[in-house]
């Protein structure tokens, strides 16, 4: 039995890793056409590049453990059936059951394995990569001058080239406006030829101009309001060679601390979680005794300073003094519970992210186990292999997971009377049903497109129901 057990894990061992790093691919594919707008055109250098795809593979781990092992499971029972491996390990009285033994144990394994990866590891994966990707998003973008468009990357102003040469350091047909006084385009520099490259510090963009003419016009403008003098002074100035420095300081990327996103549910474990919620459920509750406290006293009317209302005057039509003051003070009632409603619906939404990642990090690991329970006995009905059929049905138990799953998650964040609970556990609820019934069916022997296997199972039902 050692022997056969070996043979199925190490059946399953290859598929598994192979599509395992597949889904990892395809899911950080997915990432980056996410983000793509906030890494193009920042001129990241490698090793900034790697740490990102490393990081947000990471997070991707818990979500590629439970497609790989559908299909993984699948491709391997549909392998040892096609070629007829299965029905002679039947033959030789070995139950479908003894042969989903030991990758049961495997699958156990890996569902434990990725709970405590989803704890652990993923949280400081999340901390990192967010981290990371906030300060490639403050980064400015590069340096990146185009031949006949202008530049306005650099504050204050606008550069325009005719041409460069392969090197890119070599410019020919500069022009560059000088903004910085808010005059307009009263500012400008013309130059035949010059280099562009960057400072020894890489702090400064140096741009040597050579061959060229500055020209400054004051504004019409500002000589009216400054001087009664209707000449406007121009001003032209010939240069054989001029340097310019822009100060990029800021277009670099600068470490963001790690305590920018430490307290985010994202970056916490179970029990970080389960204190967070308890922390602010406490809170939510001195709040609600805070502002029930301060209504009661809104609302409290002392006796004595009430007149008798039988000598308000009701022959005027002008409200009198008294229902103004109770029009006042329920404005204010009003004011005071809408705020607490906002505050509270505001707390109650934060309380229900953290619980659904609570349950996201248990109903993942659990999400090995059912999806197991459906490809092998799946794989050993259809018997066939590769990445043809498997693959197919793969995807689409998988799209009816992750579809029920978004949108359990999606209904629970907006409070559509479904508990965190019910919402991230829903596509587990949903699909344990099919697999064990196609454990019934693989282990039964039993045609699972078969009309007759409908109709027995119909009878006892019908057989259950009746005696009940």
């Amino acid at each position: 039995m050692k022997k056969l057990y070996l043979f199925f894990i190490k059946s399953f061992l290859g598929p598994f890793i192979f599509t395992f790093f597949i889904a990892i691919f395809l899911l950080l594919m997915q990432f980056l056409w996410k983000y793509i707008d906030d890494l193009v055109g920042k001129g990241l250098d490698t090793y900034t590049i790697l740490q990102l795809l490393f990081y947000a593979s990471a997070r991707f781990v818990p979500l590629a453990l439970p497609i790989s092992i559908l299909l993984s499971s699948i491709m391997t029972f549909g392998n040892i059936g096609e070629k007829n491996e299965l029905l002679a390990i039947k033959s030789a009285g070995i139950s479908l059951k003894k042969c989903m033994y030991p990758l049961g144990i495997l699958i156990v394994f890996l569902g434990i394995s990725s709970f405590l990866f989803s704890n652990y590891v993923m949280p400081i994966a999340n901390l990192k990569a967010g981290t990371l990707l906030y300060d490639i998003r403050k980064q400015k973008p590069a340096l990146n001058i185009k031949e006949g468009v202008f530049y306005n990357g650099l504050k204050g102003f606008s550069i325009k080239i005719d041409s460069k040469d392969e090197n890119e350091i070599d410019l020919t047909g500069i022009m560059i406006y000088d903004h910085n006084d808010k005059e307009g385009n009263n500012k400008v520099i013309i130059s035949e030829k010059g280099k562009m490259y960057l400072s020894s510090n890489e702090q400064y963009f140096i741009i040597a101009l050579e061959n060229g003419y500055s020209y400054h016009e004051i504004n019409p403008h500002y000589l009216k309001r400054n001087s009664k003098n209707k000449n406007h002074p121009f001003q032209r100035v010939h240069f054989k060679k001029e340097i310019l420095r822009f100060d990029i300081s800021d277009f670099g990327m600068k470490k963001s601390s790690k305590n920018l996103y430490r307290n985010h549910y994202a970056m916490m474990t179970n029990y970080q979680l389960s204190n967070a919620i308890d922390s602010i459920n406490n809170k939510q509750t001195f709040i609600a005794k805070k502002y029930f406290n301060d209504l009661t006293q809104k609302i409290s009317i002392d006796s004595s300073q009430i007149t008798n209302i039988e000598k308000i005057n009701r022959k005027t039509n002008s409200k009198s003094r008294f229902e103004k003051s109770a029009i006042k003070l329920a404005k204010q009632v009003k004011s005071t519970l809408e705020s607490h409603e906002n505050d509270l619906k505001y707390r109650n939404g934060i309380i229900i992210k953290h619980k659904i990642e609570w349950h996201r990090k248990i109903s993942l690991a659990f999400a090995c186990i059912v999806l197991f329970l459906i490809g092998a006995p799946l794989g050993s009905i259809i018997r066939k292999g590769g990445f043809g059929m498997p693959v197919l049905i793969s995807v689409g138990f998988f799209i009816i997971y992750h579809t029920v799953s978004v949108t359990g998650e999606k209904m629970a964040k907006e409070g559509a009377n479904i508990s965190s609970f019910e919402g991230m556990w829903a596509s587990n609820f949903l699909l344990l049903p099919i697999g064990i019934y196609l454990t019934y069916l693989a282990t039964t022997d039993s045609n699972l497109f078969g009309l007759k296997t409908y109709k027995t199972l119909k009878m006892k039902v019908l057989k259950l129901v009746k005696n009940n």
